[in-house]
């Protein structure tokens, strides 16, 4: 797991000192990443400068130093991630007599030695594992990016600069783009616009204009002396999922869950290998206790866990990670954090995340990072199961909802949404305290005017991927907040692809597999894991685990009201059911509450009404009337006013930083000067 970095000039070729010196400046940004060593490369004839950060997870030795060249010379690779598969690689190309001996053990060996042998894409596309990279192929003059298939690793790209100043600029995290002088720091209205919809902003787009993510599963490749680049995919999603259900498994349930079981034990047992101390998150819920359950089966020694425990019994589940501990013998750690704790991270996020994100489940990732990275260097995480085996409730509920929604016409269901819509949350509330009395226990309920005008939303939706949309919204109309902005396409809002062989349920757990899995959860473990140097691994993420619970029929993972059936099964194996079968928990905190509590001062501060005029990017009267009407308990606008508090504890630390190397020049010039 490391940070990797570098441009390509488009012309005006700089003196190797200078492309060493920017470099340099930009792999320097992502220390956190890899702090154990650093490396670069450059090629002052074609302008081409690679940065590197390594944490040491296999071979530790200066073998596996980065950037590294192949045997031959043609290539020079800058790499995170770990290819699971290297050994099995390295034993084919022994078998191909690859004609170079090993010089050390490292993964990033066997890949440039598979570029030689095999070509870049061949060689990708063998690789089992998560993964970005950027290679030079010095003979063809091109430059290569590609991230493993869904998604684990970060990586952004852009042309950026005007002039003799034009680069295509690539690294792990924004922060080492930004370090470079070419870069305009333009924020792009439009991708905000994604930001406040869901609380993250979906690739291929980033908060600065012309600077994107490369799509999962994807090589872009630029040639010098091109200022274009050409993107490809080697790997589809949609492709497999489509595949999975035009190619269903034929056999029995019981035939299921043993070759899932088998599946899962050589992805997990893949992972954990490691030259490090490793160990994995554990919350007693069904996905984590899975993979803890198949390490501790193939472990000689107890497998080191961590959780982090809630004193408020609504956000906590450490009792059930101790239970499941403790029955399969593991080396368990457990923090028990305060609410004053838990805010005590929020000033460190913005360093962490780079970009606008407010998943508010961030705060107690990075506190078990923490934790975990105390006594480990490498921790296993349950992430995806979730999306793979039909585990979210809101897809039941969803289905369920457009059954009875759709069962009435559509010009009628909108007539009656414009009457409910057409009295005032105030009044439906004022009419349900006076009804409240005489109804029945169950139909008296907080904030009816808010339910009801959500409901009236509900009844507008002409497909169960417009109400999907919506359930999975903050702000409905985020145009209408972000100041001179159009929402941008995206694979929930209209740029979906070929899904139709897929039914509803299904649909709904491919967008997910889509855009959610990797711009939101990835992307929240992975920049809360690096920002203590801490590799976290995804076993479920295995390819060949994806692209087998996509055959799987639905009934093997949704069976009477029973989510993630077959991970179940499997799970039963190790751990007694008793230990696992409870309401699913999600892995939250109280922010709503925080925010009328001891968060109200920090938000006023930041949602001042003087201040958001001044800044100019988001809507002043329409975010203080939701932060008024939150703080007084009239509605719950928490993650609405979490997505924006967000943005703007993001926009003050992006102030508060040099923009490139010539501003922090300039900081440490004035720095001086006033000493």
């Amino acid at each position: 797991m490391c940070g990797l970095t570098g441009f390509l000039k488009a012309d005006a070729f700089l003196p190797r000192e200078e492309l060493v010196r920017q470099v340099a400046r930009m792999s320097a940004t992502l220390a956190h990443r890899g702090p154990n060593d650093a490396g670069h490369w450059c090629d002052p004839a074609h302008g081409i400068a690679l940065g590197h950060r390594r944490l040491a997870i296999i071979d530790v030795s200066a073998a596996g130093h980065q950037p590294m060249q192949s045997p031959g010379g043609r290539y020079v690779l800058v790499f995170n991630g770990e290819i699971y598969n290297h050994l099995l690689l390295r034993r084919e190309l022994d078998g191909d007599m690859y004609p170079t001996p090993w010089r050390g053990g490292s993964d990033t060996e066997t890949l440039l030695a598979g570029f030689e042998q095999w070509g870049i894409r061949a060689t990708v596309e063998r690789a089992v594992g998560m993964f970005a990279l950027a290679v030079w192929d010095r003979q063809a003059r091109s430059l290569t990016l590609a991230r493993d298939r869904i998604g684990e690793k970060p990586l952004y790209y852009g042309w950026q600069g005007q002039g003799e100043q034009r680069a295509f600029l690539f690294g792990s995290e924004l922060k080492a783009l930004r370090a470079h002088p070419a870069f305009d720091d333009v924020i792009d209205r439009d991708a905000l616009c994604l930001q406040m919809r869901h609380g993250y902003i979906a690739a291929p787009y980033s908060i600065y204009r012309n600077v994107f993510k490369l799509p999962p599963g994807c090589l872009l490749s630029v040639a010098q002396p091109s200022r274009t680049h050409a993107l490809s995919s080697y790997w589809s999603a949609p492709g497999t999922m489509t595949d999975g259900v035009n190619r269903p498994f034929r056999g029995s349930p019981e035939q299921a869950v043993e070759a899932l079981d088998g599946l899962l034990r050589a992805a997990v047992g893949a992972q954990m290998v490691a030259d490090v101390p490793l160990g994995a998150f554990l919350s007693g819920g069904v996905d984590s206790s899975t993979v803890t359950a198949l390490m501790q089966a193939q472990s000689a020694r107890p497998v080191k866990t961590f959780s982090i425990g809630f004193h408020e019994s609504d956000y906590n589940e450490a009792h059930h990670a101790q239970a499941v501990a403790r029955h399969l013998g593991t080396d368990h750690t457990e923090l028990y954090v305060t609410a004053a704790q838990a805010r005590d991270v929020i000033p460190s996020l913005q360093d962490a995340y780079d970009e606008p994100f407010s998943d508010s489940s961030q705060l107690p990732t990075v506190l078990v990072s923490r934790l975990a990275r105390q006594h480990v260097t490498v921790a296993l995480s349950g992430d995806a199961g979730d999306e793979l085996f039909c585990g979210y409730n809101r897809y039941q509920f969803v289905d369920a909802l457009w059954h009875k929604v759709s069962a009435a016409p559509l010009p009628l269901r909108r007539l009656a949404a414009r009457g409910i819509a057409g009295v005032s949350v105030e009044a439906w509330n004022r009419a349900a305290r006076a009804l409240g009395p005489g109804l029945p226990r169950a139909m008296r309920f907080q904030n009816t005017g808010d339910k009801l005008h959500k409901g009236a939303q509900v009844m507008t939706c002409a497909s169960l991927d417009a109400l999907y949309l919506g359930l999975v919204s903050h702000w409905d109309d985020p145009a209408a907040l972000v100041r001179g902005a159009a929402e941008p396409p995206t694979a929930l809002n209209g740029d979906a692809p070929d899904l139709a062989a897929l039914d509803g349920l299904q649909r709904m757990m491919a967008l997910d597999l889509l855009t959610y899995l990797p711009d939101d959860i990835l992307v929240k473990v992975d920049r809360a894991a690096m920002s203590v140097s801490l590799e976290t691994r995804v076993p479920l993420l295995d390819h060949r685990v994806v692209e087998f619970a996509w055959r799987l029929p639905q009934s093997c993972k949704l069976r009477d009201g029973v989510t993630k059936w077959i991970l179940r099964q499997v799970l039963y194996r190790y751990v007694p059911k008793a230990l696992i079968e409870r309401p699913k928990m999600g892995f939250g905190i109280p922010v709503g509450d925080w925010l009328r509590g001891p968060l109200r001062e920090w938000g006023d501060a930041l949602l001042a009404q003087a201040r958001l005029a001044d800044e100019g990017f988001l809507e002043p009267a329409l975010v203080r009337r939701c932060w008024t009407e939150h703080v007084s308990g009239q509605r719950n606008w928490q993650y609405q006013l979490w997505n924006v508090l967000m943005f703007q504890a993001w926009l003050a630390h992006r102030r508060a930083q040099p923009r490139t190397e010539r501003d922090a020049d300039m900081a440490e010039h004035l720095t001086g000067a006033i000493s």
